[in-house]
């Protein structure tokens, strides 16, 4: 799978502008039973009241996509105390005892893209230490993303809802461009760890079905080891979530930003390995997805009716992917959330069967 020409990389792309899917009634009763919806001081709509914006500058002096906003006096009188609180709820389940230690050093806002988020900067106001948060418009895609990487990838999410509005902790690490750019052929880089991992993320996204992994739409992790290092790459955009029709965009290996790390897994490991990390991601995921089997059937049971795509998409990736395994039941599915389950359960149902006491009802 992994072996492809540079120059028969598709210069492929999502949609230019994705609608918003609204948070229906079975979600929002799904994220309070599992407590991610919550009453929050503030919304998305007001922050979005700002009065002007400056070009954020990164730290080499060159314009990042982010603007840093100002509001007038009334209304960043309430929304500077409404953040802290925010913050405290998100990272304390709103223990409040510590925020008169915190403060908000900066609003940034970033036009670029779907959700058009707004990132929230706290600072500690006796050490200066700094934390992000981002606030954006509930999607019912980016929630379901949200919710299945929580579930089914080796990492944790943390974010909550209320009403038309999603809160998301920061997830830290070196942007997917940036690590391609400035660390990629570094001296200490071991190539084989790093290609393994690009071969495990490749499959954790189209085993879920997420889509839209370009470069810096993930970050990369890189955690010292006994004699080496280790590395975990991580989604940090979710709102391309089971929308888009085309397969490829799917496996982030055909996208022209990452050709690199697909040229190291190209160069280092052979197909035989390939297959081995494979299998290996989708037994993890297996294991995850027996652990959490009644909330990923009641989450998939609220998506299989959902409406997060259009007609034409849902047509052409259920066509593609009956191609691609070559099995029929693809095209029964009139949803997306219904070819999310039949992708899992393709994908997924060898390695459950070496899972001991694996039978659940996630077939039903």
């Amino acid at each position: 799978m992994f072996y492809i020409e540079r120059e028969h990389i598709e210069h492929i792309r999502p949609s230019r502008k994705k609608p918003i899917f609204p948070v229906n009634d079975y979600l929002r009763h799904y994220l309070v039973k599992h407590g991610r919806e919550v009453r929050l001081p503030a919304g998305y709509a007001d922050l979005q009241r700002f009065v002007y914006s400056v070009p954020l500058k990164d730290k080499n002096g060159r314009n990042s996509l982010w603007e840093t906003v100002s509001y007038d006096s009334h209304d960043w009188n309430y929304l500077r105390e409404s953040l802290v609180r925010m913050y405290a709820i998100l990272k304390t389940e709103g223990d409040l005892s510590f925020v008169n230690h915190l403060d908000v050093a900066r609003v940034d806002f970033c036009s670029f893209g779907n959700s058009q988020p707004f990132r929230i900067r706290i600072v500690n106001k006796f050490n200066d230490n700094y934390d992000h948060y981002y606030v954006k418009p509930a999607d019912a895609s980016r929630v379901y993303g949200l919710e299945l990487e929580h579930l089914l990838s080796p990492d944790r999410i943390t974010f909550l809802t209320h009403s038309n509005t999603l809160i998301e902790e920061h997830i830290p690490g070196i942007p997917g461009d940036v690590f391609i750019k400035e660390h990629l052929h570094k001296q200490d880089i071991n190539p084989i760890r790093l290609a393994k991992e690009f071969v495990k993320f490749n499959e954790r996204c189209f085993v879920r079905l997420l889509g839209d992994m370009r470069s810096y739409n993930f970050i990369v992790n890189v955690t010292p080891d006994i004699e080496d290092v280790q590395y975990r790459i991580r989604s940090i955009d979710f709102d391309q979530q089971s929308y888009e029709g085309l397969k490829k965009l799917y496996l982030p290996q055909f996208f022209k930003e990452n050709y690199p790390l697909v040229e190291l897994a190209q160069k280092h490991l052979d197909k035989s390995s390939i297959a081995q990390y494979q299998t290996e991601e989708r037994t993890l995921m297996a294991i995850r997805l027996v652990s959490s089997r009644y909330r990923v059937k009641e989450l998939l049971d609220i998506m299989h009716d959902d409406t997060i795509s259009k007609p034409e998409k849902i047509s052409q990736l259920r066509t593609e992917l009956a191609q691609y395994f070559q099995q029929p039941v693809f095209t029964r599915a009139n949803t997306m959330g219904q070819l999310v389950k039949t992708q899992l359960k393709q994908t997924l149902r060898k390695n459950l069967l070496f899972i001991p006491k694996s039978k659940s009802r996630f077939d039903d």
